[in-house]
C-alpha cells in the first residue's frame, strides 16, 4: 500500500489540505495527517485552519519524523494558505525532511503559497517547471522564478504543484493518478461524481 503525508500548520487552507486527503484515501492510499505548528493534545496535535476550523492531526511532527525517518512515505504534500505555507517554512526539521525525501525520488506536492513560501526555501523546484497562487512566485528563491507558470497545476518529474483553493480537486486528483494509477483514478473520478 502506498503512504503519504499532508503537513498541517495554523492557518492552512481547509480544501487545499483536506482534497488530497479525502481523494487519497479513497483511492486506498494510506494518508498521515501530520501537525507541524499548533496546539500540542496528547499524542496528536490540533491544528486550525485559515477559516477557524479546528482539526486533529494524526501525529505531531515529532513523532512523524521519529517513525517515518528511515521510510519516508512515497507522497509528501504541502497545503497552502498564506499563514499555513509561512508556518510550515518556518520549521527546520520539515524543510529538511522534504529535502530527504526529494533525494530518494518521493513525489513531493504543494499548492497555493506553499510551492512558493514553502519549497522556495528547498532545492526541490531547482531546474523544475512549478506554478503556484498568482503573485506568490516572487517570495520563492529568484534562481527559481524563470521556470514558473500560471497553470492551473503542473508536474514535472516527482513535483505537482498547484495554484489555490479552486484548483485542489484536480491537484488532488493528479496525486491520485500519480500513486495510485490510472485505474483507482477513474474509479474515484466515477465514485465522486466529478465532472
Amino acid at each position: 500500500m502506498k503512504t503519504a503525508a499532508v503537513f498541517f500548520a495554523d492557518g492552512f487552507e481547509d480544501i487545499e489540505a483536506l482534497s488530497p486527503v479525502d481523494y487519497l484515501r479513497r483511492a486506498d492510499v494510506n494518508v498521515i495527517t501530520v501537525g507541524v505548528k499548533g496546539i500540542p493534545f496528547n499524542d496528536t496535535m490540533i491544528v486550525t485552519s485559515s477559516h477557524k476550523v479546528p482539526m486533529i492531526m494524526d501525529m505531531s511532527l515529532d513523532t512523524y519524523l521519529k517513525t517515518y525517518s528511515e521510510n519516508i512515505p512515497d507522497l509528501l504534500v504541502c497545503p497552502g494558505g498564506g499563514v499555513g505555507s509561512q508556518n510550515l517554512s518556518e520549521c527546520e526539521p520539515l524543510l529538511n525532511h522534504l529535502e530527504q525525501a526529494w533525494d530518494k525520488n518521493k513525489f513531493i506536492g504543494a499548492i497555493c503559497a506553499a510551492p512558493a513560501v514553502v519549497l522556495g526555501k528547498t532545492k526541490i523546484p531547482d531546474g523544475k517547471k512549478w506554478t503556484c497562487y498568482p503573485g506568490m512566485q516572487t517570495e520563492s528563491n529568484p534562481a527559481y522564478i524563470p521556470n514558473y507558470s500560471n497553470k492551473v497545476f503542473i508536474t514535472d518529474g516527482n513535483l505537482t504543484t498547484s495554484r489555490g483553493p479552486g484548483a485542489a480537486e484536480e491537484f488532488a486528483m493528479e496525486l491520485v493518478k500519480i500513486l495510485a494509477g490510472q485505474e483507482k483514478y477513474q474509479k474515484v473520478h466515477d465514485s465522486s461524481q466529478q465532472r
